[in-house]
C-alpha cells in the first residue's frame, strides 16, 4: 500500500511541476527574482522525487 501511495504522490508532484512550467510561458520570469526562486524550487523538488524514488526498496507493499 505504501508503494502505491508513493507512486501517486510522485505522479501528483510531476503533474504539478508540469502545470507550473506551462503557466510560466509568456511570463516575465526574470522580473522580481522569480526565475531564481523557480529554479531553486524545481531543483529541491527534483532532489525530493529522486530520494523518494530511491526509497521504494525500503517500502513494503
Amino acid at each position: 500500500m505504501a508503494g502505491h501511495q508513493l507512486d501517486r504522490a510522485l505522479e501528483n508532484v510531476d503533474a504539478t511541476m508540469r502545470q507550473l512550467k506551462d503557466s510560466m510561458r509568456g511570463m516575465p520570469v526574470r522580473r522580481e527574482g522569480f526565475k531564481g526562486a523557480h529554479d531553486a524550487t524545481a531543483r529541491a523538488v527534483a532532489t525530493l522525487t529522486v530520494a523518494l524514488s530511491d526509497s521504494r526498496g525500503a517500502l513494503r507493499d
